[in-house]
């Protein structure tokens, strides 16, 4: 995606951005209406900004999309007016779509929507929509007698959206890709005395050097025992000798997330430094080594916990071993272990692997009060089994 909206105003609309064509966003929209057939219902409104994005290629910050067994009704207020009109005269136009004005609030402007289209059976995306918005269009519903049953669904784009289609694994690939040249910037910016922030610096400069419209994420430099917290908050720390740096970092490209770990060495590392990063190299192996179509997500997990158990450091690992990615930076599939769930005896679901899906492989190790160990790549799941979709060396560099 090229640069989408500034701020929390208007979308900018630029011609040169990569979006789908029309005929991948109708291959998408058929997709959805074979779902929404199957649940007996007649219109999905569609309040997820990615699920939108996915479904339209609108980018705004506002919007709300409704799919119908015949069109896509995107309400859009005055601020993206215009921008939808430039997409639509675009080669990447939504087909079948028609755009409906917000003249006071978006619940009213979407009311107005259903009822001029008269469908009946509507479903909403449940954990999108707030309880107060709901109440707002139950009661509205009720007292304007419009003749609409408003039922809850869940993830019904988000489960489409696990299995990528051919215009996102280009630009996935091509997201990956430039995470290259941003190690390779950063790496050389690392030294003895730097500061966490500076690198940050270093490494959030490189990412809009290499054609990333932003960060997917608030960009990780964690030094010493700060390597220990996997989600750690850069701060103003000095390396010295001796220290793990973790740098997890990544970009959004065409719309679609990058995402890659490393961890290096100030000076020359510890006979127990090189254990543990030994350890979790080896873990990561063994997960990507798992990674085929019909296999259980949670054996990918396994295969990288086994190592670490077998090394003594199974309790240092506990965080699932990766994530999805996509228009999402933190999407399905989930690559974690099972276990118990909410209610006694209950286990998360398996979710056997498929070809086009993308996901983070990331173990790690972290031992608090000394450091830790984290080595992330972007995996892609293929008919013969998979692609690492990142290409930065995992040796342990001393710098």
């Amino acid at each position: 995606m090229a640069p989408g909206p500034r701020g929390s105003g208007a979308l900018f609309l630029d011609l040169h951005m990569n979006l789908p064509p029309s005929a991948v966003l109708g291959a998408r929209h058929a997709r959805v209406r074979q779902v929404l057939d199957a649940l007996g219902l007649d219109a999905l409104i569609v309040t997820n900004a990615s699920n939108i994005r996915y479904l339209t290629s609108h980018t705004g910050t506002s919007g709300v999309a409704v799919l119908t067994r015949e069109a896509v009704h995107l309400v859009v207020d005055f601020r993206y007016e215009e921008a939808v009109r430039g997409l639509q005269s675009s080669d990447a136009a939504c087909p079948g779509l028609r755009t409906w004005p917000v003249p006071g609030s978006y619940e009213g402007a979407v009311l107005t929507c259903l009822s001029e289209i008269a469908v009946s059976a509507v479903g909403f995306e449940a954990a999108h929509v707030s309880v107060a918005r709901h109440a707002w269009w139950r009661d509205t519903i009720a007292a304007r007698a419009l003749g609409i049953s408003l039922r809850s669904t869940g993830s019904i784009v988000e489960r489409l959206r696990v299995i990528k289609d051919t215009w996102e694994l280009v630009a996935l690939r091509e997201s990956a890709s430039r995470l290259t040249a941003v190690a390779g910037t950063v790496l050389g910016a690392i030294r003895l005395g730097t500061t966490e922030r500076e690198v940050a610096g270093v490494l959030e400069g490189a990412i809009r050097q290499a054609g990333y419209e932003r960060l997917a994420f608030d960009t990780i430099v964690a030094s010493g025992p700060h390597s220990a917290l996997p989600h750690y908050r850069t701060g103003d720390r000095r390396f010295a000798s001796g220290d793990f740096v973790v740098l997890d970092f990544g970009g959004i490209l065409d719309g679609y997330c990058s995402d890659l770990t490393r961890t290096v060495c100030i000076g020359p590392p510890s006979g127990e430094a090189r254990r543990v990063y030994s350890a979790v190299q080896d873990a990561q192996r063994a997960a990507i080594a798992a990674v085929r179509p019909g296999i259980d997500a949670s054996a990918v997990d396994a295969a990288a916990r086994c190592v670490l158990d077998a090394r003594g450091l199974g309790e240092a690992f506990g965080h699932g071993t990766g994530h999805g990615l996509g228009l999402d930076v933190h999407e399905d599939p989930r690559i974690t272990r099972h276990r118990p769930g909410i209610a006694p005896g209950e286990t998360i679901p398996s979710l056997l692997l498929e070809a086009g899906m993308v996901f983070t492989i990331e173990p790690g190790a972290y031992l608090a009060g000394w450091g830790g160990v984290r080595i992330e790549d972007d995996v892609l799941v293929t008919e013969e089994g998979y692609e690492v979709l990142t290409s930065v060396p995992r040796e342990l560099l001393s710098l």
